[in-house]
C-alpha cells in the first residue's frame, strides 16, 4: 500500500482499471495485467457494504490496491469505506474547498470527528504534538482522491486545490463534458483546454492528475503524454462488452448474417 503512495509522490504512473463484478474469478485476470490498483465504482454500481469490503480485501491480498469511489461527498461514508479495507477513497462531484475539507478530515484525522475535527481542520497547529504522532500513523496510508467533472470544479480549482491532503485527482469526462454542454465531445476544443487547465493547477501543487475512459487507450496515451500520471482506463464490464460486441459482429460478417442486426460499439459508461 505504501508503495502506491511512494510513486504518486514522486510523479511516477500508476495504472488501473474500474471493477464492477464482485465475482473472485475475475481477479486473476485483472492480476495478470500488472496493475497498481483497482477501481470500485459505489456511485452508479449498485454494491453493497459488506460486498466492497470483501472486494477490496480480495484485491489487497493480490497487492492489488483498491480504490473506492463513495456516492457522494460524505465524510461519514468515506470512513466506512475505509473501515472495509480500501485503501483510498474517490469523492464524486466535488466543486468546492469546504468538501474537500469534510473528506481530508475524514480521511487523514481519523478517528476523530465532530467539533474537535473542525477545530483541527481550522487550526491544525492546535493538535498536541502527541495525538498529531498518533493520527498522523494511523492515516499514513490513506489516499484522497477527488473526481473533477463540472464546469463550477474547474472555475473553482484553484481554491479546491488550496486544500492540503489530496493525493490526487480523476477528470470524469463524461460529466464534465455535459456539463459543458459537448457531451462525449472528448476531441472538442474546448474540452482539451479545460483538461489541459487541470493538468496545469495540479503540477503547480505536485497532485497527480488522471482521466477515466472506457474509449481506445490512445486517450490515456495522449493525456499521459501532456502530464498525467493516473493511467484509469476502462473497466471489467466495458471490456468484455466492447470483445463481445466485435467478436459477434465479426462472426456475423462472416456468416454474411445480413438479417441480424449489428451491434453496438458504444461504450459503458460508469
Amino acid at each position: 500500500m505504501q508503495k502506491l503512495k511512494e510513486k504518486l509522490q514522486s510523479g511516477k504512473r500508476i495504472y488501473g482499471t474500474a471493477i464492477v463484478s464482485p465475482s473472485k474469478i475475475w481477479s486473476n485476470a485483472v492480476r495478470s495485467a500488472n496493475l497498481d490498483f483497482v477501481f470500485i465504482d459505489t456511485e452508479h454500481i449498485p454494491l453493497g457494504r459488506e460486498t466492497v469490503s470483501e472486494m477490496c480485501m480480495l484485491y489487497s491480498a493480490l497487492n492489488l490496491n483498491p480504490i473506492v469511489r463513495i456516492p457522494s461527498p460524505d465524510p461519514y461514508t468515506a470512513c466506512t469505506v475505509l473501515d472495509g479495507g480500501a485503501v483510498g477513497i474517490l469523492v464524486p462531484y466535488i466543486e468546492t474547498k469546504e468538501q474537500v475539507k469534510e473528506l481530508v478530515g475524514a480521511t487523514k484525522l481519523r478517528p476523530i470527528k465532530g467539533k474537535k475535527l473542525n477545530q483541527f481542520l481550522d487550526d491544525p497547529k492546535s493538535i498536541t504534538p502527541k495525538l498529531k504522532k498518533y493520527i498522523d500513523e494511523r492515516c499514513k496510508n490513506n489516499l484522497l482522491f477527488i473526481n473533477i467533472e463540472s464546469e463550477p470544479a474547474v472555475k473553482n480549482l484553484s481554491q479546491i486545490l488550496s486544500v492540503d491532503g489530496i493525493d490526487g485527482i480523476i477528470i470524469g469526462p463524461h460529466d464534465l463534458s455535459c456539463s459543458m454542454g459537448i457531451s462525449e465531445e472528448y476531441d472538442h476544443p474546448k474540452f482539451e483546454k479545460a483538461v489541459k487547465q487541470i493538468i496545469n493547477k495540479a503540477a503547480k501543487k505536485n497532485i497527480p492528475v488522471g482521466i477515466h475512459l472506457s474509449e481506445e487507450p490512445s486517450y490515456q496515451i495522449k493525456w499521459g503524454n501532456l502530464g498525467m500520471n493516473i493511467i484509469l482506463h476502462s473497466s471489467d464490464i466495458s471490456i468484455f462488452s466492447k470483445n463481445l460486441v466485435h467478436d459477434i459482429n465479426e462472426i456475423k460478417q462472416g456468416l454474411e448474417d445480413v438479417s441480424s442486426k449489428s451491434i453496438s460499439k458504444k461504450s459503458i459508461i460508469i
